[in-house]
């Protein structure tokens, strides 16, 4: 393959996940011009928000056998232009229903954003880059997230978030565009009927292997957006009585550290394994490292809080160097499969982690000022760490990381 190839194929796959992640967050700028102009309710605002990640998670396996069968390009070009008329849906809606139309499909065209990233750098490049390809481009997609804060909110003083929308929904097309007409197709297809790959997702779910390997990540990685997304505002104003200001810089210093710790631990992966370190153990050893932050946050520990919460973001991306670690577990052809199983177990951790830090916090009542005891938050916060230990038991178990391929032929 080509230099110039490998360049477009890296670029275009990794511009195309930062799109996916600037989708995901846009409601956040959002939400005070759509409440005011289609009267939506806090809980509608809610639904329209997460409305992406059902209809991202649900889209996952049918996603899984298309990579498989299609291929990375032909299968993340046709959803990109999915992503692409969902987010002119949404643009131009003017009901709540519209809107909701336009979310479900932006949450469907993106449902391969990294794991089509992950199948394409497996059959183009050499095995020993997929860390640092796969670190990159989360890095890269991190920046998705951190654009929908100061830098949309500065360019909504200026346009109308339905022509911000409609921007996106033209770059994601061009992308889908791109995709299709500059990349080679280098996707050799495991000739099986549509029945016979279903039966093979539902051995990866059978497979104990695949919990293993999933299971630390998932608890982690649950637990890390759970907060990041939501949890960790309300951990800092009412436990560690954080002023507004404070709570923004840190939430900004979490998403910044996050980025850095993506591409950083990609970028090492493969000097680590050198010494004699795995994908799957190296990984392991950054997500203890998120878990042991939360121990000393729970334990109120008197550690400066630029390094806590710096800390807290970058080790709660450690485990996207164990994702790249599929590729070396599984048989190629049903690597497809495998990572989008692998993110319906994930973004369900997601969701569900959300839901019940919630419910656990909802057990205390308010104080006067309306805010929650701290014993509330850090008995939830306690409850995931407990179960974070569980799996990383488990995830570090000492046996081989290996399945038979002849039992997905």
């Amino acid at each position: 393959m080509k230099d110039s190839t490998g360049i477009k194929i890296f670029f275009l796959f990794a511009f195309a996940y930062f799109i996916s992640n600037l989708f995901r967050g846009v409601n956040v700028a959002f939400a005070p011009f759509l409440i005011e102009e289609l009267q939506l309710s806090a809980t509608s605002l809610g639904l329209l928000t997460s409305i992406y990640f059902i209809a991202f998670a649900l889209f996952q396996l049918p996603a899984g056998l298309a990579l498989d069968k299609w291929g990375p390009k032909c299968t993340h070009a046709f959803l990109l232009c999915i992503c692409a008329i969902g987010g002119l849906i949404y643009a131009l809606a003017d009901s709540f229903t519209g809107l909701l139309v336009g979310r479900i499909f932006i949450g469907i065209g993106i449902a391969v954003g990294l794991a089509g990233s992950i199948l394409i750098y497996t059959q183009n490049f050499p095995l020993a880059r997929l860390p640092m390809l796969t670190g990159l481009t989360v890095a890269i997609g991190g920046l998705g997230g951190v654009v929908v804060g100061a830098p949309l909110t500065f360019a909504l003083e200026y346009f109308h978030w339905s022509t911000i929308t409609i921007v996106i929904s033209m770059v994601t097309a061009v992308i889908a565009v791109s995709i299709w007409v500059l990349l080679p197709d280098t996707h050799t297809s495991h000739q099986l009927s549509f029945k016979a790959q279903c039966q093979g997702t539902i051995k990866i779910f059978k497979t104990p292997t695949f919990w293993r390997w999933v299971s630390l990540p998932a608890t982690t990685g649950g637990m890390f957006y759970a907060a990041h997304t939501l949890w960790v505002r309300h951990y800092m104003a009412e436990v560690l009585q954080y002023s507004p200001a404070e709570i923004a810089g840190y939430v900004s210093l979490i998403g910044i550290s996050m980025v850095l710790g993506t591409a950083s631990t990609g970028l090492l992966a493969r000097r680590v394994e050198a010494l004699g370190i795995s994908l799957h153990y190296f990984s392991g050893i950054g997500m203890l490292s998120f878990m042991l932050i939360q121990f000393l946050l729970i334990l109120e520990v008197p550690v400066p809080a630029v390094i806590t919460w710096f800390v807290f973001g970058f080790a709660g991306s450690s485990w996207t160097v164990n994702f790249a670690s599929g590729a070396e577990i599984f048989p190629a052809h049903i690597l497809g499969r495998v990572t989008t199983s692998y993110n319906v177990v994930f973004f369900s951790s997601i969701f569900l982690t959300q839901l019940l830090i919630g419910y656990i916090v909802d057990m205390w009542d308010k104080l006067p000022n309306g805010q929650y005891p701290a014993i509330a938050h850090m008995t939830a916060w306690s409850f995931f760490l407990a179960i974070q230990t569980i799996t990383a038991i488990i995830f570090f178990w000492p046996r081989p990381l290996k399945v038979d391929p002849q039992r997905f032929d």
